[in-house]
């Protein structure tokens, strides 16, 4: 049987067909166009296929109830069933020979229609939704299959289009849709979080209000477990809360709404807490079982904060209430009753109740000096009836006899006329503040050590003398007072007895000078007198102060004695006049300085007044400083090489010395711009310059055969050297310029030995490990303790210029000079001399083992091409 059915199958389809290929054959020749059916009962049909199987599959495309339309290859319509023409309301001779175009309208999606044709023309099956139109316009919603149907060849035969109205499926999705929306947009505005959870407490849906308490975006928090540990939920108290105690969690195990459950949550450490107040629903499905649950936040953080601080609030107004420092009292003016707290007797040093209680008892414990003041404060508050509070500072009397400062603060309860009813406050005892201010007012505006007056609060006082001065027309002066060698007392003696000698200097200051005059000190051993209300002449003022600074001079200049030692000091004083000085305060302190100065460099323990030549060598001193600087941008400074020669004439080295070739001054002497530079810190870069330039003149000569073997010194000096990175910027000056090192010799002062010794020795090893010597220049001038010296790392002993001017007229001269050439050979080191400007010098020099020297005997220092001349001569013009 199913074999038979099978066959009648085949046939039918071949038939099906042969129906298809005459109706089209009939569209080709322009005959009526004939449906499906008719070219069924029309054709020749099989012999051996049964007419009652074509009825069958006749009825049964008009039974089901999907449309259906049999297409050409060519997509024009060949036949339809009934529920398509019901379906669309066209009937079967309206469509046939047509394209399903004619079913497109304004809401038909344009790009859902080339998806169509292209399946077709592919040959391939298209499946979709799209909006089609009725004959009478109305459109609906259809769910369109089309699927390509082929020969036994693989030749397409037709296409078969599967329709079903959707429209209903359609409206319900867009109901959902909406439904959807309108449920999102109302969980996301309503003023709180809202987050719902599945029966496992994984997050299902939340909104913004909930992402941001619980720190994570709308995305993050999707799929995330509630006892997840990235949150810490905390009890009121602070203590972390237990998961099975967490919102989500009491609802599933419960299976019962919370309500107003309060906990903190923290998103991670540093965060700060957030108070939230909880709800939670369950969600159960029509079986009764849990599916979800919801749970809301209310953040009252805020609330929760302000509760806290009225807490705390509490806690000290009970404080003020139990023994603070504050004082409290309360006066009903309509009874004329007062009450005054145990601490407000307390305060004054008296028993409570122990004077007669009186609305008028306060008035009699204040200072005298304050009653007035205090009435008339209280008297216009009470009758002011815009003023509720107030507070003033007052003194009263302590029973022992002596003052309270008081800050007392009120507050007037008043009734609805405004008449003041009550007053109720607190008086704070001051007197620990008042301490506290003065100490700090003497540690901001008073020298620890001496008591007197710090730079601060001289600046204030003479900036009001000044103005004083102006104003009576008076004349003033300010003597500058530093004591003469006192370094030296503090480095022999220490700073415990500088100490003392600076507290008897003040001592004595005060006694030297009238009880209306200034004394201050700056800081160290420098002292400033102001001196006010001289004579509104100019000489008569001089003399005045002239004769306070004789008495300083006589009063300090007298012997002291420190820890039972008797000990001489001195001052150099520098006096200035002043009435309206234009400079301010700092020209008229730098005026006193220089002239201080000036006493110092006439022999010390003398005055030295202020006058106009000072202040030019000053602003001389601001322009050179100024132009060095320049000087150093624009490369106005040159490197000049002086011979350092042997025994028998023959160059060796040199030594290179800065020039400054000013476009202005001319050449300017080393004497005059070195000490500048080393005041300034300009030293720094010029010393780095220098030994720069001086690197590249090795690399010079260093292509040259001739010149090759030649040192050359540079001075550093002890601001350079001290600097952390000198061994570093020498390195790299080397590396940069390509240089020798063991060609660079670095000499050094003996000023530099002065401190930090160590530190000395391990920057020359560094740089005596890479090849570079060193040289101790000035020796003899300075103090070089010899067990320093055994442990430098030094190559060469420079003889100083002033010991060789005189060695053969200067006996102590020549000695030193001996000396230094015996102690040289001793330790294992070359010795130079330098300045040698006769020959008598060089042959006592070289008679007593000094075999190298430099001086104007051999040549001035010179340009490095004027050197190089100089050593290609056979020898020295001096020699020769």
């Amino acid at each position: 049987m199913t074999t038979q059915r099978r066959r009648r199958g085949n046939l039918f389809s071949g038939f099906l067909r042969r129906c298809l290929a005459l109706a089209q054959s009939r569209r080709s020749t322009h005959q009526a166009t004939t449906p499906l059916a008719d070219a069924i009962t029309q054709s020749a049909w099989p012999a051996q296929v049964d007419p009652l199987d074509a009825n069958v599959v006749l009825r049964a495309l008009n039974a089901i109830s999907q449309g259906v339309l049999i297409a050409g290859p060519d997509g024009l319509i060949l036949s339809a069933n009934q529920t398509f023409t019901r379906m669309t309301g066209y009937t079967l001779r309206d469509v046939l020979g047509r394209t399903c175009s004619m079913l497109q309208g304004p809401k038909t999606d344009p790009q859902t229609v080339a998806r169509i044709r292209d399946a077709m023309a592919k040959e391939i099956t298209f499946s979709g939704d799209l909006i089609n139109y009725r004959k009478d316009g109305e459109w609906f919603w259809n769910s369109l299959i089309i699927n390509p149907v082929h020969d036994e060849g693989g030749q397409l035969t037709h296409f078969i289009g599967i329709l079903r109205d959707v429209t209903a499926r359609k409206a319900a999705e867009a109901a959902h849709a909406a439904s959807e929306q309108r449920y999102r947009h109302l969980i996301e505005h309503i003023p709180a979080g809202v987050v719902v959870h599945d029966a496992t407490s994984a997050i299902l849906l939340a909104n913004s209000a909930a992402a941001t308490l619980l720190g994570l975006s709308i995305e993050q928090l999707r799929g995330r477990e509630a006892i997840d540990p990235y949150w810490h939920f905390t009890h009121e108290d602070g203590t972390p809360l237990p998961r099975d105690a967490f919102p989500v969690s009491r609802v599933l195990s419960s299976r019962q709404a919370i309500r107003n459950y309060v906990v903190g949550i923290v998103t991670h450490q540093d965060a700060p807490c957030v108070w939230v107040i909880c709800n939670g629903y369950p969600v159960f499905n029509e079986q009764g079982e849990l599916t979800e649950v919801v749970v809301s936040f209310v953040d009252f953080t805020e609330l929760k904060q302000a509760e806290q601080a009225l807490q705390k609030s509490e806690e000290r107004l009970r404080l003020v209430l139990h023994g603070s420092n504050d004082a409290p009292w309360d006066r009903d003016l309509a009874t004329d009753t007062v009450y005054y707290s145990p601490r407000w007797w307390e305060m004054i040093g008296y028993a409570i109740d122990e004077q007669p209680v009186t609305s008028q008892l306060w008035l009699s414990l204040i200072h005298p000096d304050d009653v007035a003041n205090v009435t008339a404060t209280f008297n216009q508050v009470l009758a002011d009836s815009s003023v509720n509070a107030y507070e003033i500072e007052f003194r009263f009397k302590h029973r022992a006899g002596h003052d309270v400062p008081v800050l007392s603060r009120a507050f007037v309860l008043r009734d609805d006329t405004g008449r003041a009813i009550r007053v109720s406050g607190t008086n704070t005892d001051l007197t620990e503040r008042k301490r506290t201010e003065q100490r700090i007012h003497q540690l901001a505006f008073y020298d620890g050590l001496t008591n007197l007056p710090n730079r601060r609060l001289l600046t204030e006082q003479l900036r009001l003398a000044l103005a004083n001065n102006v104003r009576n027309q008076e004349q003033g002066a300010l003597l500058f007072i530093d004591l003469d060698n006192f370094k030296t007392l503090n480095d022999t003696l220490g700073h415990e007895m500088g100490d003392q000698l600076l507290a008897q200097v003040a001592n004595r200051l005060r006694q030297s000078v009238r009880e209306v005059d200034v004394v201050a000190r700056l800081g160290g051993d420098e002292f400033v007198v102001m001196l006010e209300n001289l004579s509104p002449n100019t000489d008569a003022a001089a003399i005045e102060a002239e004769v306070i600074g004789q008495r300083i001079l006589t009063h300090l200049g007298a012997p002291y004695t420190l820890m039972d030692r008797e000990y001489i000091s001195t001052p150099s004083i520098g006096i200035t006049l002043f009435d309206d000085h234009a400079n301010g305060v700092d020209g008229l302190l730098k005026q006193a300085d220089l002239a201080m100065y000036q006493a110092k460099a006439a022999g010390r323990n003398t005055l030295r007044f202020f006058d106009a030549s000072m202040q030019a060598a000053v602003d001389q001193r601001v322009a050179m400083e100024h132009d060095l600087r320049d000087g150093l941008h624009r490369n106005e400074l040159i490197l000049h090489y002086q011979p350092q020669v042997n025994e028998f004439g023959q160059i060796i080295g040199a030594e290179g010395l800065v020039r400054w070739m000013h476009p202005e001054r001319g050449l300017v002497s080393p004497g005059a711009f070195i000490p500048l530079a080393e005041s300034t810190g300009l030293i720094l870069p010029l010393g780095n310059w220098v030994l720069q330039l001086a690197c590249h003149q090795l690399v010079a000569w260093a292509a040259d055969p001739a010149l090759e073997k030649l040192t050359l010194a540079v001075n550093v000096s002890a601001q350079q050297f001290h600097t952390p990175d000198f061994v570093d910027q020498v390195v790299a000056i080397l590396d940069r310029t390509g240089a020798n090192p063991a060609r660079l010799k670095l000499e050094l002062t003996e000023s530099l030995l002065a401190e930090n010794i160590d530190d000395i020795i391990a920057k020359m090893s560094a740089l005596k490990h890479l090849g570079v010597g060193f040289s101790l220049d000035d020796f003899g001038t300075g103090y070089s303790s010899l067990s320093y010296l055994k442990r430098l790392p030094l190559d060469q002993l420079k003889i100083d210029q002033s010991f060789v001017r005189d060695v053969l007229t200067d006996p102590n001269d020549a000695t030193i000079a001996r000396i230094i050439i015996t102690l040289a050979a001793e330790l294992g080191l070359v010795v130079i001399a330098e300045g040698v400007e006769t020959e008598g010098q060089r042959q006592f020099l070289n008679t007593h083992g000094c075999l190298a020297y430099q001086g104007y005997l051999f040549s001035k220092p010179v340009s490095a091409q004027s050197f190089e001349s100089l050593f290609r001569q056979e020898r020295p013009a001096a020699v020769r």
